[in-house]
């Protein structure tokens, strides 16, 4: 085809990327080629993946037992609609998930995205209220500093000020946010910072179909991690005023925190709950939301006797048979000593950063390593660098974060902290030069 410029220089001109702008300056590179933590540059370059592409790639890449799974599956078919038709991929693997969900989790909704899926439970939990004829409960009560996707009923409760989303605020419909928790993981937060939620159950329960929020981690929306006992006192308060409580793990889930699901540090389970990223291991896009025995009967039993909502490409069997084999890859590995090593390997090799000057705080959770800086990032100034060093990492705000797979090396992990701790290093005296 075109050679790397000419690839890159259509692409500027022509394609759309993630919070880009067409015919923009912001670095931007060709992948040739992907094996275990690696990527193969178009120039020949190898980098040690240090974020599984945004989370998803959990295993790596080009796994064998993945690509087996999509090669025998193609072989069979590789699409049928789902309306009227069902296939083994995602009978099993909803069969799967459930068993590894927290127990009152029964019925399984396939989705496109993780976007997709917080929409889905967001209808889910105002339906349910719909069949039981309380129609007035259509709100939503979220954290501020929280990020849920990017269409608009995501985008409603992810946070209105700092987030992604501002130039659409008046566009959303309008929830109820409430300070974002403080306490951080493994501290008891005192009573007190439940009072904000207490106090708008008080007054506007009569309208609130549900709590949304990220278990323990906040992701896109600032990578801040908290108490799991405020999650528990938050479980305590839904039950008590007769609100659905949801549970985004598109992020948390699959084993990241050190944990399957973040939600288990708390001991607690949502009404819904929606996974998505590291479903398929990053190999295919797919999500779902999976609810409870008492909101899936209670919303078909009510009008009009189904659930509002069914994607073309729903249970897409490529992307449920790679999930299966996933999910299957992960639970058969000994995941829980990868992450424990991997975070202390986070730990050790990004203690250093805590002493520059212009970084605010390092942070370590499970396979999740956080250096927040005082200022925000120059992009087109620190990727190219780190690419340099040898890491593909994407920092954005004021957030230069890790989350390699499970497969990394020790020596990789140490490669890859010293290459982000000398970059940052090489940041903060170049943006304290006069």
């Amino acid at each position: 085809m075109s050679t790397v410029a000419e690839m890159i220089a259509f692409d500027r001109n022509h394609i759309w990327h993630p919070y880009s702008a067409l015919g923009g300056d912001q670095p931007l590179y060709t992948v040739r080629s992907a094996a275990g933590v690696r990527l193969t540059l178009g120039d020949g370059r190898e980098v040690i993946d240090g974020i599984s592409s945004w989370w998803c790639a959990i295993h790596g890449y080009n796994v064998p037992q993945l690509n087996a799974a999509l090669e025998e599956q193609i072989t069979a078919f590789s699409h049928v609609m789902f309306g009227g038709l069902t296939h083994a991929p995602a009978v099993e693997l909803a069969q799967l998930l459930l068993e590894l969900t927290p127990q009152p989790l029964q019925s399984v909704f396939f989705a496109d995205s993780g976007s997709v899926a917080v929409e889905v439970a967001l209808k889910m939990a105002i339906q349910y209220w719909h069949a039981r004829g309380e129609l007035q409960k259509q709100r939503f009560i979220t954290l501020r500093r929280g990020y849920h996707g990017d269409t608009f009923g995501a985008m409603s409760v992810s946070d209105p000020d700092t987030g992604m989303h501002t130039i659409f605020q008046h566009s959303l419909l309008k929830q109820i946010f409430i300070p974002a928790p403080v306490t951080p993981f493994g501290e008891i937060p005192p009573a007190t910072e439940l009072a904000p939620l207490q106090q708008r159950l008080e007054e506007e329960g009569g309208r609130v179909a549900a709590v949304i929020v990220e278990p323990i981690v906040q992701g896109a929306g600032g990578m801040r991690f908290y108490s799991a006992g405020y999650l528990q006192q938050l479980r305590t308060l839904c039950d008590h005023f007769g609100v659905l409580l949801i549970h985004d793990e598109i992020a948390t889930g699959f084993g990241r925190t050190g944990k399957m699901f973040a939600s288990e540090h708390a001991a607690i389970a949502p009404d819904i709950m929606t996974v998505g990223k590291a479903l398929t291991g990053g190999v295919m896009t797919l999500a779902a939301t999976l609810t409870t025995e008492e909101v899936s009967s209670t919303l078909s039993s009510g009008t009009p006797g189904l659930f509002m909502h069914g994607p073309t490409f729903m249970a897409n069997p490529l992307a449920t048979a790679v999930a299966l084999a996933s999910t299957r890859l992960l639970v058969a590995s000994p995941w829980q000593q990868r992450v424990a090593e991997i975070e202390r390997g986070l730990k050790q090799g990004l203690a250093g950063c805590a002493t520059l000057p212009g970084v605010a705080e390092v942070r370590v959770l499970g396979a999740i390593g956080v250096v927040e800086l005082s200022t925000a990032v120059d992009l087109r100034w620190i990727q190219p660098r780190l690419v340099a060093a040898g890491v593909w990492i994407r920092p954005f705000g004021r957030l230069v974060y890790l989350m390699p797979p499970y497969i990394i090396s020790a020596e990789d992990l140490r490669a890859l902290t010293h290459a982000v701790s000398e970059v940052i290093a090489e940041m903060v005296e170049y943006t304290q030069e006069p």
